[in-house]
């Protein structure tokens, strides 16, 4: 059962102390690149290729559908994190507003999505640097982009701000270039002929996998859309969140839909969907693809260095949003004290070497599986991240029915055509998690995602439910000490 109202303010005030500490540092502009950078990574420039062969051209109506709802998700999260600008977002307003077992529930799931999806971007970083390097080991990458970006995540948050954005601003600007110069192709620029649409009326046409393949493909296609919810993360660190976020969020969505459906789009109209690389092995991008058949060679080896560029840059923010996790769980009690301690800098080290286990996992999967890593890592990744998008549709019911209660008006950033379209947001993504039965290569998803969220129940009622006493006053006896420090 939720709180009632007068409880939810207390709880509220309390979680905003607990997570005192943290620095903000976070201008507007970084947290918009933070979040495309979150996006804009293995889930368009890899990921891309299981969709294409899932729908064929379809896939673009597959990211159409995918924008709308990650659209609906955008007008919850503002709503909630104008209301509470905290690090620990989403899974602290589950706990607020639907449960204690949610909110723990949630954040821990999240963070083993986001520390298992570092681990899948580093194994794709590996795959793009093997394109140039093919006679090395995928681990000796893996290793060494890890330690790169854990050193940048160790830094002041100010620091790491400044940093994505520009590491975002390069593949935002190779996106760009890339739909100019495949419209220039398209139109038969430098060609012999222009290809023009021949790719979307060939090969079975618009829809060769039928409104099935559609949907199916939606499984990869709202992939690429999860991590855009650190905007709300970033409220906790943002100079002045009540602005910040919500013009954030809006600009961010606006350019993503713009970026994910223009490149498709180029993509399956330059190279013909069936000549996408095939099945689970994937040892190429279908954007490196495009200009190894047009026989543009130079222009291959920039778009495998943006390719990568955007795999470390996802695995930045990824790692960041792993991190923020653990920590609110540490200050909340329901994680070791130490993952809440807060650096010189601002930075939570412990929660961010904890988060960095991920990392050790993808060495081990592409030491031992080169050939299939990201699959699976893949839909392990993908069931985390849904879960999350599914419990923020469903906390924002309970958000919106608690708020009239205690303050008689509507928030500051309002969603429009309540319940409604929350409700419809949590029924597409509860179907999304279903379909991943039927998505070959997907199932993983379910039959990884069930038994671990049947381990967290464990772990909440064995430990964090029968010590709520315990978690409470430690969290407590934290606020004051620091309270009094300051």
């Amino acid at each position: 059962m939720s709180a009632n109202p007068v409880e939810i303010s207390q709880q509220h005030l309390d979680v905003v102390a607990k997570e005192h500490g943290l620095s903000r540092q976070l201008s507007e502009r970084q947290v918009s690149m933070m979040a495309i950078g979150s996006a804009i990574g293995t889930g368009l420039f890899l990921g891309s290729a299981l969709a294409v062969r899932t729908a064929g051209p379809g896939v673009i109506v597959s990211y159409i559908l995918a924008a709308g709802i990650a659209l609906l998700l955008m007008g919850c999260l503002s709503e909630m994190a104008v209301a509470h600008p905290t690090a620990g977002s989403f899974g602290v307003y589950a706990e607020l507003y639907v449960s204690r077992w949610a909110g723990f529930a949630i954040r821990y799931t999240y963070w083993a999505a986001q520390s298992i999806a570092v681990g899948g971007e580093a194994v794709a970083a590996a795959i793009y640097t093997q394109w140039w390097f093919p006679n090395t080991p995928a681990w000796m990458w893996v290793i060494l982009y890890s330690a790169a970006l854990i050193f940048i995540n160790a830094r002041s948050v100010g620091a790491f701000g400044e940093f994505e954005y520009w590491f975002s601003m390069i593949k935002v600007s190779a996106i760009v270039v890339f739909i100019v110069l495949g419209i220039a192709i398209l139109l038969g620029v430098h060609q012999q002929r222009p290809i023009g649409l021949e790719n979307f009326r060939a090969y079975g046409g618009l829809l060769p996998r039928g409104w099935t393949g559609v949907w199916l493909a939606l499984a990869f296609v709202i992939f690429s859309f999860i991590g855009t919810e650190v905007v709300a993360v970033t409220a906790g660190e943002a100079k002045d969140p009540t602005r910040t976020v919500p013009r954030a969020m809006r600009t961010m969505l606006a350019r993503l839909v713009i970026f994910y459906v223009g490149a498709i789009a180029i993509l399956v109209g330059v190279i013909p969907w069936t000549q996408i690389q095939p099945g689970q092995s994937i040892t190429i991008s279908p954007f490196v693809q495009v200009f190894e058949v047009m026989h543009i060679p130079a222009a291959a080896h920039v778009i495998n260095f943006v390719v990568l560029t955007a795999a470390l840059s996802s695995m930045n923010c990824n790692l960041y949003l792993g991190t923020r996790m653990i920590f609110s769980l540490a200050r909340s009690g329901y994680a070791p004290e130490s993952l809440g301690h807060v650096s010189g800098r601002g930075t939570p080290m412990g929660a961010l070497w904890f988060s960095a286990a991920g990392l050790g996992v993808a060495v081990v999967m592409a030491f031992a599986f080169p050939a299939t890593a990201f699959v699976y890592m893949f839909g392990i990744a993908l069931f985390g991240g849904l879960s999350a998008w599914l419990l923020i549709f469903l906390t924002h019911l309970g958000f919106r029915r608690h708020w009239q209660e205690r303050s008689h008006r509507p928030p500051l950033v309002v969603l429009p055509l309540f319940p409604w379209t929350t409700i419809a947001g949590a029924l597409a993504v509860f179907a999304i998690i279903i379909s991943t039965w039927w998505v070959p290569g997907m199932r993983v998803a379910l039959e990884a995602g069930i038994p671990w969220l049947l381990l967290v129940t464990v772990l909440y009622y064995a430990w964090g439910r029968h010590n709520r006493g315990a978690v409470e006053l430690r969290a407590a006896n934290r606020v004051r000490q620091e309270g009094a420090a300051d």
